[in-house]
């Protein structure tokens, strides 16, 4: 049995300075993923055993550079090191600071030593700093500091034990001040820290400073303090610039007597020559298109082997247990219900896997930083900005976690516009749907002896998801109007080689959260489908053999294709059914039939489980016992009774790929969309004019094509 943590650790420290390379380092993969009560920001834990044997809890809080808020992110931050009688409160801060960059980092580290919180100081990067040429007196940093310094390279773990050994030590509160609090503003300080028992000055000067972060406070003492504010003439924020100033100052002093030896500008050299191609104004879009390419190449070419598998085997278990279970209503909910659903979602786990696998490999290396850099020009006359660039790119993975990543740009009605349109980019759980469809209709061949034609279709419905993106952004550009300005200011980060634990982590974590996640609500609606598919009103079901041999009296029949027909009329009178012929006359203009709408409807729960629904649907319908039948087969058998040619054609295939790449088919992305504007105003339009988008494009694909 695990033991229980005995205390709780927190990793702060700026964006880029190695905080989950660390966070990966002491946790491995004892962590896990939440929000933070009340929020939707993201919380990642984890625990870490201490050479002394104790096991404490290791939480990596959002990259923040100063504890004055601008953003979600980092007012979570502050209020957590605020509130220093909160659960949350965690018992040690470790600040993690880029030795390369130690004086932006210090500005943070002084902040949170002057909050009273025991600290420890974690120079990352050393191998870059050793690289550059900088040399630190860590004992006099420490002295001058007072609190303990540890130099450390998160990537190869350089380092750990002895940060280890420092956080099984005893938590001593801090006493050293390295900010004084300014003399006009002592009496209001001193009046709060009575009112409120606040610990200590600058924790009372920071309640005073920032109302925005003392939510967690309550009406009363937020009453106390806005009375002890107007008493005073203390406005928010108005010591704040002096108080950077005077801090700055003394880090610079610090740096003066800590830094040995400076650094030398030119171990970047090798950064700045590879940037002058890769944010080249024409060469750095090539090779960023080219990047894509190569990834969707990728997920096609490398994932179709395990896909193979996984189909088969799923197909042969279905097929086994028919054939040992007796049956009746448990082995057809087994066969054809459970194991299809859970099958459709497995399959394309190797595909998942490739595509965050590329995406960890890019934020690693360093590269993703340039693309923002290199798209700020053109997203801002789509009225947007460079950061936009990551919430779409990580809109490739999951619109959730990318709506939330829009909390960086500062600008509300740039924020607003990547909102809306984040949920074009074709997410992961588009995956399956485009997988089986380009599968289908999309010939297996190569083009000009080197790319694959499915996955040029598929990159083509990523390129599609960007450009309607990009125009959309653009209309709503015309349409808000708001008179504000925003500028583009980043540092971009050294080239590295990925550290392939923390991209091994990133896989394993997305992938199981994927599977996980989805895999209760697939099988949940796997189920429910069954139920609705196996079962109708009154007796239809009982009686069905009778109305078939009816129906079929003056054909000669043999005793498959009965049973054939038998299946197809209990799926059309069922409640699955019924519900499908309802909505057939408004989807057929599509291409689609009574099953499709179905799964439509179904998918709305989340995307990917349209084609679980699919494969479950047809499952119910006979398949020969003795074929293992795999999800690409029973679809491609698929007859349209009004032809009698495939049900699906290039023109339904299409049609329905462009459908899902414009349409809002996720109930969590609206959820996230309204907690991030805090209404459902804008979670309605979105889902309209998607919705709308999504139906005239796939109507306007399947009528031209036919």
């Amino acid at each position: 049995m695990s033991k229980a943590p005995s205390s709780k650790i927190a990793l702060v420290g700026n964006p880029n300075a190695g905080k989950s390379s660390l966070f990966n380092h002491l946790t491995g993969l004892n962590q896990k993923v939440g929000n933070f009560p009340g929020v939707t920001v993201e919380k990642k834990s984890g625990t870490t055993t201490l050479l002394d044997g104790s096991v404490v809890e290791v939480v990596d809080l959002p990259g923040i550079y100063s504890i004055y808020p601008r953003s979600l992110d980092e007012k979570i931050v502050s209020e957590i090191l605020l509130d220093h009688h909160s659960p949350n409160t965690p018992d040690k801060v470790v600040v993690v600071a880029d030795a390369t960059n130690l004086k932006r980092g210090l500005l943070l580290a002084t902040q949170v030593i002057d909050m009273g919180l025991p600290t420890i100081l974690v120079l990352n990067m050393m191998d870059l700093a050793i690289k550059a040429g900088i040399s630190y007196d860590f004992t006099m940093l420490s002295k001058k500091l007072g609190i303990p310094v540890v130099a450390l390279n998160a990537r190869k773990g350089d380092g750990i034990d002895e940060l280890k050994k420092l956080l099984a030590t005893p938590a001593e509160k801090i006493s050293k001040n390295i900010f004084h609090i300014w003399p006009e503003a002592k009496e209001a300080v001193n009046e709060l820290r009575g009112s409120l028992g606040v610990d200590n000055d600058y924790e009372a000067y920071l309640f005073l400073e920032q109302p925005q972060s003392i939510g967690f406070l309550g009406k009363e003492k937020i009453a106390a303090v806005n009375r002890i504010r107007e008493k005073h003439q203390f406005f928010p924020g108005k010591f704040q610039g002096a108080e950077t100033i005077q801090r700055y100052g003394v880090i610079q002093d610090l740096l003066n007597s800590a830094i040995l030896k400076s650094a030398d500008d030119s171990w970047k050299s090798y950064s700045t020559k590879i940037d002058r191609i890769l944010t080249h104004k024409v060469w750095g879009y090539l090779i960023f298109f080219s990047i894509l390419l190569v990834v969707f190449q990728s997920i096609f070419a490398w994932a179709e082997a395990p896909m193979d598998f996984i189909d088969q085997t799923f197909g042969q278990i279905a097929s086994y247990l028919t054939n040992v279970l007796p049956a009746g209503p448990l082995t057809s909910l087994l066969t054809d219900g459970v194991i299809p659903g859970i099958g459709g979602i497995v399959i394309f786990v190797p595909q998942i896997a490739i595509l965050f696998a590329f995406i960890s490999i890019l934020e690693e290396s360093g590269y993703m930083a340039r693309v923002v850099f290199l798209m700020d020009k053109i997203m801002r006359k789509f009225g947007l900005n460079g950061k936009s660039v990551v919430p779409l790119m990580s809109g490739v993975a999951c619109a959730i976690p990318a709506i939330m990543a829009t909390r960086t740009i500062d600008n509300w009605k740039e924020r607003i516009i990547t909102i809306m349109v984040t949920p074009l980019m074709s997410c992961s759980a588009r995956l399956p749907i485009f997988a089986i469809l380009i599968a289908l209709i999309v010939p297996e061949q190569t083009v000009l002896g080197v790319f694959n034609l499915q996955g040029l279709a598929f990159m083509g419905l990523y390129l599609l998801g960007f450009v309607a993106a990009i125009m959309s952004a653009y209309i709503m550009k015309l349409l808000i109007r708001v008179q504000e300005r925003s500028y583009l200011i980043m540092e971009l980060p050294t080239y590295r080689i990925p550290k392939w634990s923390n991209v091994g982590y990133t896989i394993v974590e997305k992938t199981k959260a994927f599977v996980l996640e989805a895999g209760k609500i697939i099988l949940a609606i796997s189920i429910i489908l069954w139920g609705l598919g196996n079962y109708g009103p009154g007796d239809v079901m009982e009686n069905a053999e009778s109305v078939v041999r009816d129906q079929s009296s003056n054909l000669r029949l043999t005793e498959q294709a009965f049973q054939d027909r038998v299946a197809a009329y209990k799926l059309e009178n069922s409640y699955a059914g019924i519900i499908g012929k309802t909505i057939e006359p408004v989807i057929k203009p599509l291409g689609y039939d009574w099953k499709i709408g179905i799964a439509l409807l179904t998918s709305f729960a989340a995307r990917e489980v349209f084609v679980s629904t699919i494969t479950t649907i047809y499952s119910i319908g006979s398949v020969p016992e003795d074929e293992a039948i795999t999800i690409k087969d029973r679809l491609a058998q698929e007859v349209n009774p009004d032809t009698g040619g495939p049900r699906y054609t290039p023109a339904v295939g299409i049609s329905l790929l462009v459908f899902y790449t414009f349409a809002m088919q996720c109930m969590s992305t609206l959820a996230i969309v309204y907690r991030e504007t805090r209404g459902w105003k804008w979670p309605a339009i979105q889902l309209l004019y998607m919705t709308v988008l999504a139906y005239v494009s796939a109507f306007a694909v399947f009528q031209f094509m036919s």
